[in-house]
């Protein structure tokens, strides 16, 4: 990558320590001759990535989720730092950005192209998304969603919901209603039921060419669609709608050096794997 001169620093005020570190990274961004912008605003205005080479988040997840339209249109290299609990996604620790922050500005970085999610015709514009889009119930009722892959019927669905998430939302949402771990560099889409009524019917993973067609078999005012957490609005009245991967965009995710998907799987689902037997050999 070539040398970065220009870094936006989109900060989140309610984690502690967020504006002091991104104050520190402005400040070593700028001694080596690059320019810096710090914004506490959310939504972040859009002006503020015209002309962006790196936009660093420094929050956790959540913040990053705040960015993901705008850097994916422009594909702008975003970096998290996370002062969160998990963190999938933000995978630079405060130490470990400061560490090796001058070599990233340098352009001596790697990075992981992630898939994106499209939703048409659940509002005026085309919604992106970077975990999922999930569609459920507003109240305790069940809901009837009719699944269509291309022109063929895939399911009809009686459930609280369903989550379609691409690889990266596969360790969000729809890992907690049963869903598949995926590796973020597979070229899938996943199809995970709320609570289905009929216990047989389980996630579906399918390659990330297919369009899916989603009905609804009832009141739209009975259920809601929202895009990485966030409630489309205004409220959906027009099934069916479309959701697939976006062929013609993706988030450039910044990985720290010697980063390991299976690392951040044992490290952040606790996975204790042969703890036992390595104590025993202890």
């Amino acid at each position: 990558m070539p040398r970065l001169n220009k870094v936006l620093f989109v900060v989140n005020r309610s984690k502690a320590g967020a504006e002091v570190l991104a104050n520190e990274l402005a400040e070593l961004a700028q001694s080596c001759g690059c320019t810096a912008e710090i914004t506490l605003e959310y939504p972040v205005p859009e002006r503020l990535f015209e002309g962006i080479d790196l936009c660093t988040v420094v929050g956790g997840d959540g913040t990053l989720l705040g960015v993901v339209e705008s850097a994916s249109e422009r594909s702008i290299p975003v970096l998290g730092v996370n002062l969160g609990r998990l963190g999938f996604i933000a995978n630079f620790s405060p130490d470990n950005v400061k560490d090796h922050f001058k070599g990233i500005l340098s352009g001596e970085f790697n990075h992981r192209n992630l898939s994106i999610l499209t939703c048409l015709g659940c509002c005026a514009k085309q919604v992106y998304a970077l975990n999922d889009i999930v569609i459920k119930a507003r109240s305790s009722r069940l809901i009837r969603l009719e699944v269509h892959c291309e022109d063929e019927l895939m399911n009809t669905y009686h459930a609280d919901g369903l989550i379609f998430s691409t690889p990266t939302g596969s360790t969000a949402y729809s890992l907690s209603a049963g869903g598949p771990i995926v590796h973020p560099s597979a070229r899938v889409i996943v199809v995970t039921p709320i609570n289905p009524h009929t216990l047989s019917n389980r996630a579906i993973v399918l390659d990330d060419f297919h369009v899916l067609k989603v009905s609804l078999l009832g009141e739209p005012a009975d259920v809601q669609v929202s895009a990485d957490g966030q409630e489309i609005l205004p409220a959906v009245t027009n099934f069916p709608i479309q959701i697939r991967i976006e062929p013609n965009r993706s988030l450039p995710l910044v990985l720290p050096t010697g980063y390991s998907h299976y690392y951040v799987l044992r490290n952040k689902l606790r996975w204790t794997g042969d703890a036992f037997y390595r104590q025993a050999r202890d």
